[in-house]
């Protein structure tokens, strides 16, 4: 998968973009016609922490659509985890509908040849 990654205010190390890469090019064994995707990575300052937490979102193109997740960890490898689940889900329920409408579309079109058979 084509993939472009955004480390925001910072510089992602190699080992990380590797990772990121690696785990989003398994969803192609839930729907491999994903034309590709963009990643953002940021670190989020909070006031009463001085631990900072890694926001992630993840942008994935497909043909007639595209899927959006944005999550929150610890460290961004813990972050991809939890937005590779949501994305799982959200690829199953995409496949589903299309499914959904290409069965309908072939049950239009066998009511439209036996009517016009008839």
């Amino acid at each position: 998968m084509k993939l472009q990654v955004h480390s925001i205010h910072f510089d992602a190390d190699k080992k990380l973009l590797e990772f990121i890469q690696s785990k989003l090019n398994k969803l192609d064994t839930f729907y491999d016609r994903i034309t590709g995707g963009e990643v953002f990575l940021r670190l989020d300052k909070g006031e009463s922490s001085k631990m900072k937490n890694k926001l992630l979102e993840i942008k994935i193109n497909l043909p007639g659509g595209s899927l959006f997740v944005k999550e929150i960890g610890r460290t961004f490898e813990e972050a991809v985890d939890i937005a590779i689940e949501a994305l799982k889900a959200q690829l199953k329920r995409f496949k589903e509908k299309l499914q959904e409408k290409s069965n309908a579309t072939r049950e239009v079109l066998t009511t439209m040849s036996m009517a016009m058979e008839s």
